[in-house]
């Protein structure tokens, strides 16, 4: 791959987001149309109400073709959210993912949050391993049925 950049989402990158969203999790992961739902949501709320000196978003890219996305939002005054973090398969395996971590998570200390959480699912191993390897702490992990799936679903923590 050439030069892989990080920059700030745009909303004109919610319309793909969406799409490689529903395309890889129904693909890799069986999940329904509501699972496509919720990312538009998140989307939405985030375009529309987002504060820019405490939430953002990131894409990383090569030659304009985007590769994955992460994003911050606050969770309370103190602690922020790591949401909408993925990566298409041909970006794997390189550390654009720890990369993109520590940039969120960088930013997360940079405007005041002392903690941040996420919430996964077990079957995501590479984020899962990611998570342990740069300090993050397994809060809960619980059996569900989401997005028409039988899933274990996760809560992760870490101190900024």
């Amino acid at each position: 791959m050439h030069s892989i950049q990080i920059r700030p989402f745009e909303a004109l990158d919610a319309p793909w987001l969406v799409a490689v969203h529903d395309f890889l999790y129904s693909r890799d992961e069986g999940f329904d149309d509501s699972f496509v739902v919720l990312v538009k949501e998140i989307l939405d709320d985030f375009i529309t109400n987002h504060d820019a000196k405490r939430e953002r978003g990131w894409i990383a890219e090569c030659d304009g073709k985007p590769l994955g996305s992460i994003f911050c939002v606050a969770l309370s005054e103190t602690t922020a959210k790591l949401r909408l973090f993925l990566l298409l398969p041909e970006a794997r395996g390189m550390g654009l993912g720890k990369r993109m971590l520590e940039s969120c998570m960088g930013f997360a200390r940079g405007a005041g949050y002392t903690e941040m959480r996420l919430w996964t699912h077990e079957s995501h191993k590479a984020a899962c391993a990611l998570y342990g390897s740069t300090g993050w702490q397994l809060m809960d992990s619980k059996p569900v049925h989401s997005f028409g799936v039988d899933l274990v679903e996760q809560s992760w923590k870490i101190q900024l």
